[in-house]
């Protein structure tokens, strides 16, 4: 068994900002506060920990139940904001993802900073949910690489200890894509579909580096 964890924002798809303002107009909503996220950094990181800095910024309590009105109020836009961005899916994931669902021998899950619902209504939005029956997602983790520890947990949960750490691969648009598949010892495809320029990327050392997935024959031979 090879088991292949995606990244969503930058990697499969890009919303053109849905997620963004979705989470923005959420903090009006739920706490009337100004809609904006000012120097929050959201590339690569968990919407648990997004909504920490966004917290802090408009001065709410960061507490367990805040965070679950931000979160309700930000999957009530998110289908409004999917709709209005027009987003696209990225170079070459349609034609990869059918590929490797051809397969016996692949398993094809998650590995998001997004929260298992927002996930869920983005590839949704997109057509692509169904390829995904499991991963790790960031309801509660601040840490990225706590997600991959999540989505490494689910693959076995899903298959069991019997797939070796060589045949997972973590495919995202990151460095911290990069530095959370290096955390749970698993082989790392960067791709330079996201905010993050080849160059960096390259700097982080990943197994496979794409500029995009329109020609992902690295990544489908790996067991053929």
């Amino acid at each position: 068994m090879h088991v292949y964890l995606f990244d969503i924002d930058g990697t499969l798809v890009s919303t053109g900002g849905a997620g963004k303002a979705a989470m923005e107009r959420a903090l009006t909503t739920a706490f009337g506060v100004p809609g904006h996220s000012n120097g929050v950094a959201y590339s690569g990181r968990t919407d648990r920990s997004i909504a920490g800095d966004l917290f802090r910024l408009h001065g709410v309590a960061d507490s367990p139940e805040n965070w679950q009105r931000l979160q309700d109020a930000y999957l009530r836009h998110l289908p409004d904001t999917l709709a209005e961005f027009q987003g696209r899916v990225l170079p070459g994931v349609v034609a990869l993802l059918e590929q490797l669902a051809k397969r016996a021998d692949v398993a094809l899950g998650l590995l998001t900073g997004n929260v298992r619902e927002g996930a869920r209504l983005k590839l949704g939005h997109f057509g692509l949910f169904h390829h995904f029956s499991f991963g790790g997602f960031g309801d509660y983790h601040l840490d990225r690489d706590d997600v991959a520890r999540e989505a490494l947990a689910a693959v076995c949960q899903q298959f069991g200890s019997a797939v070796p750490r060589e045949r997972i691969w973590v495919v995202g648009d990151t460095p911290l894509d990069v530095r959370c598949a290096r955390c749970i010892g698993v082989r790392v495809a960067a791709v330079a579909t996201g905010w993050h320029p080849l160059e960096e990327l390259a700097a982080t050392e990943p197994d496979l580096l794409f500029t995009d997935l329109s020609d992902p024959k690295p990544l489908l031979k790996i067991g053929a």
